[in-house]
């Protein structure tokens, strides 16, 4: 390559090639040798975009050649390729058409940050959740295959990281007795957002011809000429095929390559140069996350209690039980990305005088929900359940949002299921749940931040199924589960001090079991209620209420405030609460409309 196609100076390439590149046709007319300088220029694009607008950056980082040799090699969309999970997948979507509105990416309106069926053909199925690549694709195949259509490929990709998943494992076996012509391609790095305990080539090698697949590998991820020329020859083989490639996440990125799991999602606004952070932010008196003070909590129980333990499918520092994790790490184990086995592994703990807290994510939970039912609540095994990442995540969208674990939850008998009010209220049901081992107690909370600068207060033990008043009033009383209510607080000020009205605030505190004296006397004092919860309206809180003053022939009205009965998408926290109008401002307005001003 001439030095036409280097870099014309330091830290900085000029993007001949990448600019009139619009769709994969674009890219196959190019020589193949040219294609190394589309990968740099790739690589370069993603870099600038992801360090103006934070997105995850290190799993597409790494995936630059192979996404580039893929889209070269292969007929897409006609020939149908599926990335597990979609973290991986920038460079896949500024190849196929969504480059210049790439700077939308994960904001309110724009571009989703994970493969979309209805944002682009050439995404052919949707992914936020880890392991369902070989599903998809052998199911696609197999179609394919009753159609005649043998002149086809069907490529998934799946991280090792996401291999851990049973449900991968169950889609091998599957394509292994269909003989399905279809191609796995294994992108190795030994990472998922936490470090993996990677297998050596010769295990994958067996483990792949286990399930009768042909095993080709290990090859250089890096090598974009070296992946065509594989892909070429793969696409000739007929039956199940697996391409092992290693590669290493955040690739062409210092930052990103030296400390993956930090730069797995940006950390902010950075200089693409440098990788200078450009917003420094002081947190001394800023309210720490959620996580953290989970965290911290769960770290200070674990010293009291040498029987606690934590279990986590592959989120150590997402949930943040790192903190236990570098003091008890014999106390502290990452399953990998299975929620199942997280669960009824955390059954057997129990069942062995242990005191487990399964921290999972809200979305992640559903993945979980027949071990939930029938390996614990149906057992009452006393598992403690801390749901992160509860209510709407913003930016990761339909997929991640906690939207229907109240829910779904309710349903089920036997289960304590509790959402604090503050960080303080956290601490207090993390201390309760140790206290009360009769049932599994299931505690959830959302993404971000709190309010509370000094979180750290002196726990104590709630008496389950009870809620509480923050505030009296009259006529007009909103009855909140979780960090919500805080919403809801703000809006009754902002409402006071324009209207003579006076609103009533409850923190119900326990969803299950509900504090029905409690709301005996407000359905007795108020007029109107108004339920709020960080969870679809259809099912949860709400719903309870709504049964109960039913069932009690109540004459109070009731308006239910939530998540509606749609998929919300993705944009920030704040954004996508003003769309649900549970937000202050849309509060407001409504308290106007009932209390009649």
């Amino acid at each position: 390559m001439n030095n036409f196609y280097k870099k014309l100076k330091e830290n900085e390439i000029q993007r001949i090639l990448l600019d009139d590149i619009n769709s994969p046709v674009d890219l196959k007319n190019l020589p193949v040798e040219l294609l190394p300088q589309v990968c740099m220029e790739l690589r370069d694009f993603i870099i600038e975009a992801v360090a103006d607008n934070p997105g995850h950056l290190g799993a597409s980082l790494g995936t630059v050649e192979l996404t580039v040799a893929i889209h070269y090699t292969f007929n897409t969309p006609i020939d149908k390729l599926v990335w597990d999970v979609g973290h991986q997948a920038y460079g896949h979507k500024i190849l196929t058409g969504r480059k210049m509105q790439f700077h939308s990416n994960r904001k309110y309106k724009g571009l989703s940050g994970f493969p979309k069926m209805s944002e682009s053909v050439y995404d052919a199925f949707g992914v936020g959740h880890s392991s369902t690549s070989i599903s998809a694709i052998l199911g696609m195949a197999m179609a394919a295959n009753i159609h005649g259509q043998s002149n086809r490929q069907f490529i998934a990709v799946i991280g090792d990281g996401a291999l851990s998943g049973g449900m991968a494992f169950e889609a091998l076996l599957n394509a292994g007795f269909n003989q399905a012509n279809l191609l796995v391609i294994l992108n190795d790095n030994n990472m998922a957002i936490d470090p993996v305990i990677g297998a050596s080539p010769l295990q994958f090698e067996k483990l792949f011809q286990a399930f009768d697949f042909h095993y080709t590998g290990p090859v250089d991820g890096h090598d974009v000429l070296k992946l065509v020329e594989v892909f070429n020859q793969l696409k000739l083989q007929q039956g199940p095929k697996v391409l092992h490639v290693k590669t290493v996440k955040g690739k062409g990125f210092r930052q990103a390559e030296l400390h993956q799991t930090d730069w797995h999602y940006s950390p902010g606004k950075f200089d693409s140069r440098t990788g200078e952070m450009l917003e420094t932010l002081s947190h001394s008196d800023k309210p720490i996350k959620y996580q953290d003070v989970f965290g911290y909590t769960l770290l200070e129980l674990a010293t009291q209690h040498p029987n606690i333990v934590a279990v986590t499918p592959a989120m150590p520092t997402g949930s943040s039980l790192n903190y236990m994790q570098d003091i008890f790490p014999n106390r502290v184990f990452d399953v990998g990305i299975a929620e199942q086995h997280a669960v009824t592994f955390s059954a057997g703990l129990a069942l062995e005088g242990a005191i487990p807290f399964c921290a999972i994510y809200s979305t992640f939970m559903q993945r979980a929900y027949d071990q939930l039912i029938h390996d614990v609540a149906l057992q009452k095994i006393p598992v403690i359940f801390c749901l992160d990442r509860a209510g709407l995540v913003g930016a990761d969208g339909a997929t991640h949002h906690g939207a229907y674990d109240l829910a779904y939850l309710r349903a089920i008998p036997d289960l304590i299921i509790a959402s604090p009010f503050d960080e303080h209220e956290l601490r207090n049901l993390m201390h309760t749940a140790v206290s009360r081992r009769e049932l599994p107690f299931v505690i959830r909370y959302p993404r971000g931040a709190g309010r509370l600068i000094d979180w750290k207060n002196e726990p104590i033990t709630i008496p389950v199924g009870t809620g509480r008043e923050l505030k009296t009033g009259h006529q007009i009383a909103i009855l909140s589960l979780g960090p919500i209510g805080n919403t809801a607080l703000d809006a009754i000020h902002l409402f006071e001090q324009n209207h003579t009205a006076s609103i009533g605030l409850f923190d119900m505190r326990f969803l299950k079991p509900l504090d029905i004296n409690l709301l005996q006397h407000i359905a007795n004092q108020y007029h109107v209620l108004i339920s709020l919860e960080d969870g679809t309206t259809n099912g949860g809180l709400g719903s309870a209420i709504a049964e109960y003053l039913a069932e009690h022939a109540s004459s109070a009205k009731l308006v239910r405030l939530g998540i509606p009965d749609r998929f919300i998408e993705h944009g920030t926290p704040d954004e996508l609460r003003k769309e649900c109008e549970m937000d202050v401002q849309s509060i407001v307005r409504l308290l106007e409309k009932l209390a009649g001003n």
